[in-house]
C-alpha cells in the first residue's frame, strides 16, 4: 500500500515583515495572485507603495503598514489587531539588519549591537507571539523564520548578526515541535548570499550569489512542502554545516584561508 502524498499548503493570506528588503519584496511578488491578501510591513513607505502596486497589478489585495518594528509594543498591538481582522495563513518573519566589525576590524559599536538584537531577535519573537494566538484559534497556520547560513558557524566579521540568526534557527526548530500539536507549521529558512544592499554592504567574499527572485521561489517551494529547514544554495549550505561540526580551531583556519576575517 502506497502512502498518500500530502497536498502542498497554499496560503491565501500572507504577512511579511521587512517587505521592503530584497528577499521580502521578492517574496511579496512571488505570492501575489488573484484571491491572495498580502500584509506587508516595512519602514520605507515609498518602497512599500511600489511593491504594493506591483502586487496589485498581479491581482493581489495588499495591506500596508510602515513603522519601525523595534517598537515592540506597537508591533504586538498591530499584529493582534490584524490577526483579528485577517486570517493570516502564513507569517514570514523576514525583517532583519546586519552590522560588521568594520573595514579595519575595529569592532562592532555597542548601540548597533543593541539595535540589531531589537530587530533580529526581539522583534522576530514578538512577531511570532503576535500571530500565534489567531493561528491556534483557527487550528492551523504557518510561520517562516528567516535565519541565515551564518547560523551554522559564525563569521568573524559579523559576530552579532551570526549569533542573532543562530538564535532564530534554534528557536524555530524548537517552536516547530512545540506547535505541531496545534496544527501550526514552523519552518527555518537559511539563505546564503542573496543580492541586496545588506548583502553587498557585508565584508568578505560572497560565493554562490543568488538573485532575490531565485531565493523567493526556493523559499516558497520549501514552505509549500513544509520542509523543517530550507537552506540554500546546496554547496554553500553543505560547507557551512561541515564548518559547524569540525573543531572550531580548524574551521577558523579554513575561514581565514577563504579570506573571512583574515
Amino acid at each position: 500500500m502506497t502512502r498518500a502524498t500530502p497536498h502542498p499548503f497554499t496560503p491565501r493570506c500572507i504577512l511579511i515583515t521587512g517587505a521592503t528588503g530584497s528577499i521580502g519584496g521578492a517574496l511579496a511578488a512571488e505570492y501575489a495572485a488573484p484571491g491572495t491578501t498580502l500584509i506587508l510591513q516595512g519602514r520605507n513607505r515609498a518602497r512599500l507603495q511600489e511593491i504594493a502596486a506591483q502586487c496589485s497589478g498581479k491581482g493581489a489585495r495588499v495591506l500596508l503598514k510602515d513603522f519601525d518594528i523595534r517598537d515592540h509594543e506597537r508591533l504586538l498591538a498591530w499584529l493582534h489587531g490584524i490577526s483579528e481582522a485577517e486570517p493570516v495563513d502564513l507569517a514570514i518573519v523576514n525583517a532583519g539588519v546586519n552590522i560588521s566589525t568594520g573595514a579595519d576590524g575595529e569592532g562592532e559599536a555597542w548601540d548597533e549591537v543593541l539595535a540589531l538584537i531589537d530587530v533580529n531577535i526581539r522583534a522576530a519573537l514578538a512577531t511570532v507571539h503576535g500571530v500565534l494566538p489567531g493561528m491556534r484559534r483557527r487550528g492551523g497556520g504557518q510561520i517562516a523564520l528567516i535565519s541565515s547560513l551564518a547560523a551554522w558557524r559564525g563569521l568573524p566579521e559579523t559576530p552579532s548578526y551570526s549569533a542573532s540568526k543562530a538564535a532564530l534557527k534554534v528557536y524555530g526548530e524548537a517552536l516547530r515541535d512545540a506547535e505541531m500539536r496545534h496544527g501550526i507549521r514552523v519552518n527555518v529558512v537559511m539563505p546564503g548570499y542573496v543580492e541586496s544592499k545588506m548583502c553587498f554592504a557585508m565584508p568578505g567574499p560572497k560565493p554562490f550569489l543568488w538573485t532575490a527572485g531565485k531565493a523567493a521561489r526556493t523559499i516558497r517551494a520549501g514552505l509549500a512542502r513544509n520542509r523543517a529547514r530550507i537552506s540554500f544554495p546546496f554547496l554553500l549550505s553543505t560547507g557551512c554545516f561541515l564548518l559547524s561540526v569540525i573543531h572550531p580551531a580548524v574551521s577558523g583556519r579554513i575561514l581565514r584561508w577563504l579570506d573571512y576575517g583574515a
